[in-house]
Formats: structure tokens, sequence, C-alpha cells
């Protein structure tokens, strides 16, 4: 099994509630008590639960996943016996704020507050103050990880390049073909498009105030497919999870009441209220995405077929051109290269360019102009029609990562190399000293680490 710096047992913490030694399964099975790591108990009921959604997930052993799990569990609570020796202090607000996030998907998975008490045979209370305490034990491990982790020193440039021909070739990363490009784009007439969806709306609104079924409406029209079988239906889910936009103004409805017309990024919405319970509701809604005609394609591409032809006639850069013509504002500012907004870096991976882009891009070569193609915007939404040009800067073929050429990358795996020898040296020490009891049932275990039984 691979080592992990950060490996906190989220799942098994977010839904074991047991707390007491010898409850029992539905089965008619007796839980127990198979482990005690300083005064934290491990109990087999937690484990099961574990093993279950792992399966659950296709995780597949050659090892007993059941002691996989359980030795995951026993390095956690040293984590949290550490943390709480040293008096870790827990971030409330951001217990808070998890515990408001679990509490809403769960009750947008079950359907609301009824069905969440009846499945968990809990009241929300009772499941809010269980659910705080293990979210906070989740927060005080994962601060004691990073205190652990930030013990290792930070490798020098000269201790980088030492890691580096000290390791096997075949153990350094290898990275993937890496292209760089830019891009002039042209967007549709968006105007003109938003009008015609917003006038498509209206007439729809109108015909469910004179009694038409808003449920046959958007089974016909809406272009949502997830509800639009379902009469456009979304069932009972929190307002976190939509639009602010949609979410606010689904709660200002009465039920039965049908909202005005609603934007948001995935397009344009009118919602019937269904019900509201608390900060959740269930609504129908019609989405209509703006449509964009051949008039724009063809205005479009006619466009950027003379922008192109400037180019290849040397009448002006491909640099210069870009930020004269083209309308995206992220790339335009650097001549048309296109950078990663969250990372900054210039070079994308296949994985990482739009499926439009990379099928145009994979059969040019350096130095290419591709013809005008139709392309999603920066959100990458469907509907998010932009239509561009783009000219392959650079390729980078697929290598071992090298000192000179991948410097950042072997960079961050020597660190991080750095802090698993923390993090090892940190478990081997504490399981030395600190008193654990390992239930018999679990002695057979081919532990990865040592010292587990005593």
């Amino acid at each position: 099994m691979t080592k992990k710096i950060f490996w906190v047992l989220a799942t098994v913490l977010c839904f074991a509630t047991f707390s007491a030694y010898g409850q029992k399964y539905e089965n008619g099975l007796i839980d127990k008590t198979v482990a005690v790591v300083g005064n934290e108990m491990i109990l087999l009921s937690q484990i099961e639960q574990e093993v279950e959604m792992l399966q659950f997930q296709g995780h597949y052993s050659d090892r007993n996943l059941r002691c996989q799990v359980l030795e995951q569990m026993m390095m956690s609570k040293l984590f949290l016996a550490q943390a709480r020796i040293d008096s870790l202090v827990a971030n409330t607000s951001m217990i808070e704020a998890n515990l408001d996030n679990r509490m809403n998907t769960v009750l947008t998975q079950l359907g609301g507050e009824k069905k969440a008490e009846e499945y968990f045979g809990k009241t929300l209370y009772e499941l809010r103050e269980d659910w705080r305490e293990i979210i906070t034990e989740q927060s005080l491990t994962q601060d004691m990880q990073s205190k652990v982790h930030a013990t290792a020193v930070e490798l020098t440039p000269q201790q980088i390049k030492e890691f580096y021909e000290k390791t096997s070739k075949d153990s350094l990363p290898v990275i993937s073909t890496q292209y760089q490009l830019s891009q002039i784009v042209k967007y549709p007439d968006t105007e003109r498009a938003k009008v015609q969806v917003k006038e498509q709306l209206l007439e729809f609104r109108e015909r469910i105030l004179k009694g038409e079924s808003f449920s046959m409406l958007a089974t016909f029209y809406s272009e949502d497919p997830g509800s639009a079988t379902k009469g456009g239906e979304l069932g009972m889910a929190s307002k976190t999870i939509f639009w602010p936009a949609f979410s606010d103004a689904a709660m200002a409805l009465k039920d039965g009441q049908v909202s005005p017309i609603v934007e948001t990024p995935d397009g344009f919405h009118i919602i019937q209220m269904i019900k509201k319970e608390g900060d959740m509701f269930n609504a129908r809604h019609i989405l209509i995405k703006p449509k964009y005609t051949a008039d724009d394609r063809t205005k479009a591409f006619k466009t950027l077929d003379s922008i192109k032809t400037a180019i290849v006639n040397d009448s002006i850069s491909f640099f210069l051109a870009a930020r004269i013509h083209s309308q995206d504002q992220y790339s335009r500012t650097n001549g048309g290269l296109m950078a990663d907004q969250n990372t900054g870096s210039t070079l994308f991976e296949k994985d990482q360019l739009k499926p439009a882009d990379y099928a145009v891009l994979k059969d040019m070569k350096v130095g290419d102009i591709s013809n005008p193609f139709e392309s999603l915007d920066n959100e990458g939404r469907s509907g998010n029609t932009i239509y561009k040009i783009i000219k392959l800067e650079k390729i980078i073929p697929s290598h071992v990562a090298t000192f000179d050429d991948d410097f950042s990358i072997l960079q961050n795996v020597a660190n991080s190399a750095q802090a698993q020898k923390a993090i090892d040296k940190f478990l081997k020490e504490k399981i030395k000293t600190t008193y654990i009891v390992v239930d018999p049932l679990f002695h057979n275990c081919d532990f990865e680490r040592e010292g587990w039984i005593k």
C-alpha cells in the first residue's frame, strides 16, 4: 500500500457514530473495541463501515483490507493523542463550516430533515453534536500531521540535485507531453442570443400562469437533462448547492409560485417552488441556454480567417494581433499566450486542454496556426461557445523528469520525501512509547509498520 503524508480517514470519521463498548449491529452481532491507542478507542463497527465504503468504491488490495483500515486508524489516533498533549486547539469557525457542509450534503442526499432523522435514528441536534466531535478530532489530527510535516527542512537546490542524482531513473516522475499555445478568440453575439432565450422563457411563464403544467413544459423544453425527465423537479436539497442567484430567487417564492427569469452561469431559468424546509427546498425549473446561429459562426470565422491571413503574410505578428483583436481577457494581454488561471503555468498536458482545442492541436506542428474552430470559454460549460484560432508555440515530449528542465517538480518530490521521513520518524517513536493494545482478532495482520502488537 502506498504511503501518504496526509491520510485522514474522513469516511470513517464522518459516519462512525458508535461511542461505547458493547453496542449491537442490526444483525445481532456484538460491537467491540478492537484497539486502544493511548486513551483513544477503535471499534469493530468503525472498521466495518470503512471497509464497506472502500469496497463500494471499488477498492481492492492484496493485503487484508480490514488490517489496512485498522492500521490507518491507529496511526490517526497517534496524531490525535499528540495533538491533545500539545494542547492544539481546533478552528471553531472551520469546524462549524464543515459541519454545516456535511449536514447539508446528508440532508440533500436523503431528501430532508425527517428522512435524515429516520435514517440515522437520531434527531438533527444529536447528529450535529456527534458530528461536531468527529470533525473536531479530524481537524486536530490534520493539524498535528501538518505540525510534524513542518519539521521537515526544505531542501536547498544543491540537496535537490543530490536527491536527483541518487534516485533511480525508474523512481523519478514521468512528465506527460506538454503543449504551449496562443489563441485569438471571438465571442458570438451574446446579447441577441440572451434576448431570444428571455423571450422564450417569458412565453413559458405566461403559459404557466394561465394554467399550463410547469412539469409538462419542463419535460419538453428544459435543457437540464438531470431534471427534465422529472418534469423539472430538483428534489429536496440544501440551498447551498445551487448558484446563489438561483437559491435566492427560489427561497423568495411561496409554494406554487413561479419566479421571474433568473440568470446563472448555466443559462436562464424560471423556477416553481414546491416546498421549503428550513434552508432546503424542492423546486422545479426550466433551463434554457443561449443559442448561437450559423450567422454568428460565419461572421467570427470570416474575421479570424482574415486575421490568420495577415499573420501568415507577415503583415502583423500573432502576439500583436491577439493584443488588438482577441476578446479573451485572460490571454489577450499576454499576446494570446494561454496560462492556467490557478497556477500561472503556460504548459498544458492533454487532459488540461478542452477537447475541441486538443482535437485541432494534435495534428499541428510547432509554429503552425490553426484554421478557425468552435470551442468553449474558460468556464468550459456547454453553451458558452467561442470561436478561435490557435498557434502551437512549443511541444515538450513525454520524458523522465530532469534536474535542468523540471526543477520545480523534482523539488516537490524531494521535499515530499523529506516530509514523509518526518512522518515515519514520528510514528516509529510514538508506536514505541504509546500504550497500544490490539485485539487478538487482528494479531495475524501483516501490518506495514512494526510494533503495534506488544
